[in-house]
Parts: C-alpha cells; structure tokens; sequence
C-alpha cells in the first residue's frame, strides 16, 4: 500500500485568494514547493484535496480550476517534483447551477475526496498525514482516519511536513 501527503490548496500551499482561479494570481505559500518535494522524496504521494466552491457559484469553470492545476504541476516540474493527484469539490449546497448544487460526501469536512484518493491509489491512510489552513481540512482527515495539523499559512509549510515524515 501506498502512503501520502494530503494538502489542502489555497492558504496551505498558495496564497488565500478569493476564489483563485487564474495563474497570474498565484503565490506559493512560504516552503510549499519544498515540503511537496521532500514528502515525495520521502516515498509519500502527495495529494491536494481542495473545495471548489467558485466553481458552484459560477465565478470560473471546472477548466479553469484543471488549468491552475496544472500551472502548478508546470512550475514543480522546475523542480522535478509534481502533485500526483489533485481532487476537488465543486460543489456549494446554495449553488444557483443545479449541476452543481448538492450536499455532496466530497466537500470539506466530509472525506470523500480522500476516501475516493485512497481507493484510486491503494494508500494506507493510518500511514498517511494532512495539513490544511481550516479545521474542515483536519476534520476531512479525521474522518478518514488520517492525522494531521492545521496549518498556519503565516508559517512554512516545509517545517510543518518534515516534522512528521
């Protein structure tokens, strides 16, 4: 069995900003490019497991969100590391876009999405950690049966992940 690294997006490896879509507006958090490195280095997949509610609420596409995710995987690849797997919530249960309104088991705090990720890649989850900047992203863990600790996004999140693995 596999283990891994979840991470939430935004306030743990990027810049919180509201309903983040395009690349040019992306920052990466204070060691967020290292502590993805090093967990892979380590034998970790790393996974982020993020909600997507701007998508639900009609501000940007699930295109847009496979873009920036793959502007994030381009500028990793810089430094030969990637994301292995990115899942995302789009979902809101006050969504004006019937497609998109529902009280899914994927959206934070519910584990769905890393339930779905550790079924898709075989991972031990009692042998698997989490960080996020919310309590939902811990709770999301918990429920799953994954450790983890909430993420200061003043902080770096390399010193976080190393503490760990």
């Amino acid at each position: 069995m596999n283990k891994a690294v979840f991470l939430d997006r935004d306030g743990t490896i990027n810049e919180d900003m509201a309903y983040l879509y395009k690349p040019e507006d992306f920052r990466w958090i204070a060691g967020a490019k290292e502590a993805i490195k090093y967990a892979r280095d380590k034998g970790y997949l790393v996974i982020i497991v993020t909600n997507q509610s701007g998508v639900a609420r009609g501000y940007f596409t699930e295109d847009d969100v496979k873009a920036l995710h793959n502007f994030i995987n381009d500028e990793l690849q810089k430094i030969n590391t990637k994301i292995d797997a990115f899942y995302y919530c789009p979902h809101h249960p006050k969504s004006n876009i019937p497609k998109y309104k529902a009280e899914c088991n994927c959206r934070k705090p519910k584990s769905g999405m890393i339930l779905q990720a550790a079924k898709d890649f075989d991972i031990d989850l009692s042998a698997s950690f989490i960080f996020g900047d919310k309590e939902r992203d811990i709770l999301a863990g918990y429920g799953a049966g994954v450790k983890g600790e909430i993420f200061d996004p003043k902080g770096n999140l390399f010193a976080l992940v190393s503490k760990y693995i």
